[in-house]
């Protein structure tokens, strides 16, 4: 069994299965938290692992701490509230891995290193079933010595690393990662709810836009779910919303006008006012299709 005791907080999806391939590649995964204790115990039992009732010890049991949570404010939470997991920071590695605003990474790999601690981000490019079989593409970002050190523990969850910078620097590209691939699902939408209205065949439409440069992953991924109108959570509009506006935060900060960012964000954000928030940002074709509008 590898030596390097893990800790998990935030079990959702993505935490839960990055745990479970760690406990497949031997890894003794010591303790998982999250804000609903219900899903920590029940992923703890699977696993053998502790669920304790309070963040902290979490750190005070692990070597390696992974945070998988959802916005600025829960990250703030575990890092700085009453009870934090810098009570125990000296020598412990944690892999920051939640798309949320470049500035709060920064501030927590700043008191971090402050506190002995090692700390790096690593948001993730991909899906839950590539975080249940090993097959991430994490973006790294911190001191560079750390995440070299780090890639030997998170060569076990992943396909692909790449350095992106320093603190912060990771989670810019995130959000424009999203940023664009949030904008593509939006366009596809519209494409496909416009085909529908004009009566073409929609299965011709997609074969037509495989074929030509209106192709794109997202047209692998989300246009079959788009026809049959299954929207089961993969990436959901609410976070499509949350990161888009982290990036049209980013481009505020530097002074552009990015409109199509701008548009795509409402009709996010629509879907979380219509109630569709917690389904697939495949869902947003709910609100283009004549037919189907809420």
């Amino acid at each position: 069994m590898k030596s390097t005791k893990i800790g998990f907080v935030g079990v959702g999806r993505m935490g839960a299965n990055m745990a479970r391939r760690l406990k497949d590649m031997d890894y003794p995964i010591v303790t998982v938290f999250d804000s609903h204790r219900s899903v920590a115990t029940a992923l703890a039992e699977e696993l053998g692992s502790e669920a304790p009732e309070t963040v902290s010890r979490v750190s005070e049991l692990s070597d390696a701490i992974f945070t998988v949570v959802t916005d600025d404010a829960a990250m703030r939470e575990i890092y700085f509230g009453t009870d934090n997991l810098f009570k125990n920071a000296s020598g412990r590695l944690f892999v920051n891995c939640a798309t949320i605003s470049p500035a709060v990474h920064v501030e927590i790999a700043s008191k971090g290193t402050e506190l002995g601690a090692n700390i790096i981000e690593a948001p993730m490019a991909s899906s839950v079933t590539h975080a249940r079989e090993g097959k991430l593409f994490f973006m790294l970002g911190g001191d560079r010595s750390v995440c070299e050190k780090a890639e030997l523990l998170l060569k076990d969850l992943s396909v692909k690393m790449q350095y992106i910078g320093g603190p912060g620097k990771a989670a810019e590209l995130k959000a424009l990662l999203n940023m664009v691939m949030n904008i593509n699902t939006a366009g596809l939408a519209e494409g496909l709810g416009l085909a529908d209205a004009l009566g073409l065949d929609l299965k011709v439409v997609v074969e037509v836009f495989s074929q030509t440069g209106a192709n794109s992953r997202v047209l692998e991924t989300d246009g079959p779910d788009m026809l049959a109108r299954e929207h089961s959570t993969f990436f959901s509009a609410a976070h499509a919303a949350k990161d888009s506006g982290i990036a049209l935060n980013l481009a505020k900060d530097q002074g552009l006008d990015l409109p199509l960012l701008e548009a795509s964000k409402r009709q996010y954000d629509w879907m979380i006012e219509a109630g569709l928030g917690e389904i697939d940002k495949s869902g947003i074709s709910e609100l283009t299709f004549r037919s189907r509008r809420p």
